[in-house]
């Protein structure tokens, strides 16, 4: 009977011999460890003398750059919210951590949210609701200290999202220049409540232009 296990390859015990090249052999002081124990405590000596760059918080509250992407809040604009419940950041949330419920309305934008909610157990920060929103309604804030006692508590309605779009000036001011730049070389945003309708733009307007053919338009425009 043929004994097959001859044939298989079986692991070499220490294989890495002392005349390996890649074998190097410790001194005396290196088998001791004590030289890199002496190496780290110095290290650790040194830093005690270096400038304490630790916050000391709560008392110290760091302040976010206009980038950072904490908690979302709806954007209060002349006394009511900007918010036309369009659902756009609900369908985009990931977590689904965003429910609200449209109205109508006499006003100019036509819809409003009758109640917002976000349940901040769910959400990521991951900003898609921000992304999404054609009227900059929703924002994500500096606000980073969050603290609940109870799961009702995580849920926020409308009444603590909403936020006067003074306090949001430096958010909105780098959504401009980071969202949809090449619009503004076309019509002005209308920031009354923030309506940014299409219907005031140019009356030689051409909806069957393109990007291209707009941009040549109005050099053309600015040239004559």
């Amino acid at each position: 009977m043929t004994d097959y296990t001859q044939n298989l390859d079986r692991p070499v015990r220490n294989a890495l011999t002392e005349n390996s090249d890649n074998e190097r052999k410790l001194t005396f002081l290196e088998r001791l460890y004590l030289p890199e124990i002496f190496k780290g405590l110095a290290f650790s000596f040194k830093q005690m003398f270096k400038p304490d760059i630790t916050m000391r918080y709560p008392e110290e509250r760091w302040d976010p750059p206009a980038i950072f992407r904490g908690r979302p809040v709806l954007v209060k604009d002349n006394g009511k919210e900007r918010c036309v419940a369009c659902g756009l950041c609900a369908r985009a949330c990931p977590p689904l951590a965003i429910s609200m419920q449209a109205s109508e309305t006499d006003d100019e934008k036509e819809r409003y949210p009758d109640f917002f909610e976000i349940n901040m157990l769910r959400c990521i920060y991951c900003g898609f609701c921000e992304e999404v929103c054609p009227e900059e309604a929703i924002v994500m804030s500096k606000d980073y200290d969050l603290v609940f006692h109870s799961r009702g508590e995580a849920i926020y309605d409308k009444e603590k999202l909403l936020v006067p779009k003074e306090e949001l000036k430096e958010r909105l001011d780098f959504l401009k220049s980071y969202k949809n730049r090449q619009f503004g070389q076309f019509w002005n945003y209308k920031e009354e409540n923030n309506i940014h309708s299409v219907r005031n733009r140019d009356e030689n307007w051409d909806t069957g232009l393109s990007i291209v053919d707009i941009l040549e338009a109005k050099n053309d425009k600015e040239t004559n």
